[in-house]
């Protein structure tokens, strides 16, 4: 057992073939010149006493180096995650290292290689990206390290971390960006929108000095009386309101735009905007259907509820069927009693297919403030903005033109029916939705 894995271990370098090639030319020309055949020999001889020697060097230590790859407890999807390796050189002497790591399949890469040095008894982080598409589970293979002597006549393969596991959640990261741009009132670097306030919409919560900026409309004339100083009404923006992600799992969501469906576009943004409204003490919910409906996570205002809603949205399946609205209307009509902010991520890429669901859409507006999210398609942008130079590119031009106005066309039509909506690129989905959320509570709608 020892000499096969002896065996499977050692791998001869690039110095040992280049050796033997001009061996093998030497041997070659030692037919006509017959002094050079004992000068190859000679050459073949000391070729494998350095090669055992080398081999000598790498095999005495049973542990020449210890290795870990050190995987986060969940990476965060579409986002570039960080996957540190520690080595470890128990040699006496500086090494060279190939490192191969059998990353996931999901990756689809099959070229991945890291190269460099170790000094002797050092240590060293080497630390690479891995940008995911899909949620799931992601399983990493043996971490593969090729390590070589000075001499570099033989290398020693070392194996360590086999079958290490993680699990891929929706982006974290951005929800994490986000909020810290909100506490830090900085959002308008992303392109969030300070909303301007319209009255007074918002819960009394105390009477206070008036000082210089204060709005001269919240005076008020009783406590200023009794005081004698200008005193004001402080107000606070309104709790605990019931706030929904309904989340269209059906097949309009499955087209890919920069390797992520727009299903996970929305579950990102989903997980963004709830984590930005729990910020504001709102209660969040979640809504997930296609034909049928898949989850149903009642709106909380809880710490904890992030969470549950994590591995709500982490835990989302879909065959991709057709949408039945007919469903979700009675679902949020049976379930949802109280007047609520309904976020509802959708697709149309037709005016016929919103007209189909439009009965259903104007359904919940009745009762609830609805907002439409559904998606530009951003393919159509290079067709409609390149010079038509030939009759069918003429024809393509003037369909996506079309498909593009139907898409406006689609904003109106909803707007018209009091329904508010918003018509976004997927990269700018989250952005898009926060803005919306805070213009609905500056103003006061819910």
């Amino acid at each position: 057992m020892r000499i096969i894995n002896f065996i499977k271990s050692l791998y001869l370098g690039k110095r040992v073939f280049y050796v033997l090639a001009v061996l093998i030319v030497l041997f070659l020309f030692s037919y006509w010149v017959h002094v050079l055949y004992p000068v190859a020999l000679v050459g073949l001889f000391l070729l494998a006493i350095a090669a055992v020697f080398d081999s000598i060097l790498l095999f005495k230590k049973k542990d020449g180096i210890l290795a870990t790859r050190e995987l986060p407890e969940k990476f965060s999807n579409s986002d570039l995650n960080e996957v540190p390796l520690s080595i470890q050189n128990k040699y006496g002497f500086k090494i060279a290292y190939n490192i191969i790591d059998e990353i996931p399949v999901q990756f689809q890469k099959r070229d991945f290689l890291k190269s460099g040095s170790i000094p002797a008894r050092a240590k060293k982080l080497i630390i690479y990206q891995l940008r995911p598409v899909d949620r799931g589970v992601y399983t990493f293979g043996k971490l593969n390290i090729y390590v070589s002597s000075p001499l570099n006549f033989v290398k020693r393969r070392f194996s360590f971390g086999k079958d290490q596991t993680v699990k891929v959640y929706p982006s974290f990261v951005q929800m994490k960006k986000y909020a810290f741009l909100a506490i830090d009132n900085k959002l308008t670097q992303f392109g969030l929108k300070k909303i301007r306030r319209i009255g007074h919409t918002m819960e009394f919560e105390q009477i206070k000095d008036y000082v210089s900026g204060d709005d001269v409309r919240t005076i008020n004339w009783k406590a200023t009386a009794k005081r004698g100083n200008l005193m004001v009404n402080q107000f606070q923006d309104e709790k605990s309101q019931p706030v929904y992600s309904i989340i269209d799992a059906s097949r309009v969501m499955k087209m890919p735009f920069e390797g992520l469906t727009l299903l996970d576009y929305a579950i990102n943004s989903a997980l963004a905007f709830s984590n930005i409204a729990l910020k504001k003490n709102d209660k969040t919910g979640l809504l997930t259907f296609s034909n049928t409906i898949h989850n149903h996570l009642a709106a909380s205002s809880k710490k904890t509820h992030l969470n549950t809603i994590l591995e709500v949205l982490y835990s989302i399946k879909t065959n991709f069927l057709d949408s039945d609205f007919g469903r979700l209307y009675a679902e949020v009509k049976r379930k949802i009693t109280h007047r609520s902010l309904l976020l509802l991520y959708t697709n149309f890429e037709h005016l016929s297919a919103l007209e189909r669901q439009l009965p259903y859409l104007k359904g919940l507006a009745q009762k609830h403030v609805l907002v439409v999210i559904f998606f530009e398609n951003t393919e159509l942008d290079n067709l409609i903005s390149k010079k038509a130079t030939s009759t069918p590119e003429i024809y393509h031009k003037t369909i996506a033109q079309k498909m593009d106005y139907d898409k406006k066309l689609m904003v109106k039509e909803l707007e018209k029916h009091g329904i508010q909506a918003v018509l976004t690129k997927p990269e700018d989905l989250s952005v898009k939705t926060i803005n919306k959320y805070l213009e609905i509570k500056a103003r006061g709608i819910i």
